[in-house]
């Protein structure tokens, strides 16, 4: 069974920003042994509502039988500084005032947070990653940790991700803010502030996610007669109030944030420039319906990447094809450790 452990930074945290953290709290998971070369270290890097049981939600991947078996590897994912699942994030007492941060939490960004996750890398004695893998705004981290420490990752698995964001994926993160800001009880300092306002913003990002084919499959009205209360219509007050059981909107937004921050190429030279800097071999996965990280983004970084491999899913479910199809991108991340890394290859669900 996964291990669910906390390491704890007691120094003052100097963030890109200037702004102090002064000490931070990682909790996170680890599953299987470390072997004798360690050389068997796979880091997992979670999405924006993600936490560091990547069984969890990432089941098809890891565990017993699966691509990744805890038989053969030391797998390792730590929840996201701002997090809120057992890492330091708004919901945390802050230790100079004794009152939770709430508003007064600083701003991260990606490259924050890999600082945060390679302070608990060192503290692990892990040396070599054989395998980073994050798909969403964890392979936007991933990535961003693979610019930042060449020598430490032999392999990248990059999924459904890009090397900044784009206009159009934060547009869609501020229409969520939006959402948020117009909720009455965002501007008051409690646990509850902004749930109302989280749960529409939810239901936008829900039409990110997702796909105008996979919404006609499981939502579109089976009769003629309905004139109201149509399925599709409740789905998305469902997603709301799913998501506000387990999640504040004081870590949607940061981490929201976080994600419109992403640009490898900032302070770098550009995007190109700083992609001369991945040592490891990488393999970069599009969904092919994927509207918020769309194919041509994963496409990009393949031809900027010299000896990078791609693969491109397909699925009905738009960009959670990337949590869905598991089945597609075990035998893709298989096939890259495998053959020559310059490859293009294409998997299908048959059952699609």
């Amino acid at each position: 069974m996964p291990t669910h452990l906390d390491f704890y930074y007691q120094q003052a945290f100097e963030l890109e920003s200037g702004a102090i953290l002064p000490g931070f709290k990682l909790a996170y998971t680890t599953y299987g042994h470390l072997n004798k070369e360690r050389n068997n270290v796979v880091w997992v890097c979670h999405a924006l509502t993600g936490n560091a049981d990547f069984t969890d939600w990432w089941s098809g991947l890891f565990g017993e039988g699966k691509l990744y078996d805890p038989a053969d590897w030391f797998i390792v994912c730590a929840n996201t500084l701002g997090g809120c699942y057992g890492s330091t994030g708004p919901l945390s007492v802050n230790p100079k005032t004794l009152q939770p941060f709430y508003h007064s939490f600083p701003q991260l960004t990606n490259r924050d947070i890999v600082q945060a996750f390679d302070l608990l890398r060192q503290e692990l004695g892990l040396e070599q990653v054989h395998t980073l893998i994050g798909g969403s705004l964890g392979g936007q981290q991933a990535l961003e940790w693979a610019v930042l420490k060449p020598k430490v990752f032999q392999r990248l698995v990059h999924v459904a991700s890009n090397a900044r964001h784009s206009a159009w994926g934060i547009a869609f993160n501020e229409s969520q803010r939006m959402a948020i800001r117009q909720d009455p009880s965002w501007s008051s300092n409690s646990g509850e502030a902004g749930l109302e306002g989280l749960k529409t913003a939810r239901a936008i990002a829900m039409l990110s996610y997702r796909h105008y084919s996979c919404y006609e499959a499981s939502q579109q009205e089976p009769g003629n007669s309905i004139t109201d209360n149509f399925r599709a219509a409740s789905y998305q007050v469902y997603q709301g109030e799913k998501l506000t059981k387990r999640f504040n909107a004081y870590t949607y937004w940061l981490l929201s944030k976080a994600m419109d921050s992403h640009h490898i190429g900032r302070g770098r030279g550009g995007v190109s420039k700083a992609l001369g800097h991945v040592a490891a071999r990488c393999l970069f996965v599009g969904v092919d319906t994927d509207l918020l990280f769309p194919v041509e983004e994963q496409r990009f970084l393949h031809q900027q990447v010299p000896s990078s491999s791609f693969a491109l899913l397909h699925s009905c479910y738009g960009h959670d094809g990337f949590l869905v199809e598991t089945e597609q991108l075990s035998r893709a991340i298989n096939e890259f450790y495998s053959t020559d890394p310059v490859r293009i290859v294409h998997y299908e669900n048959t059952e699609i």
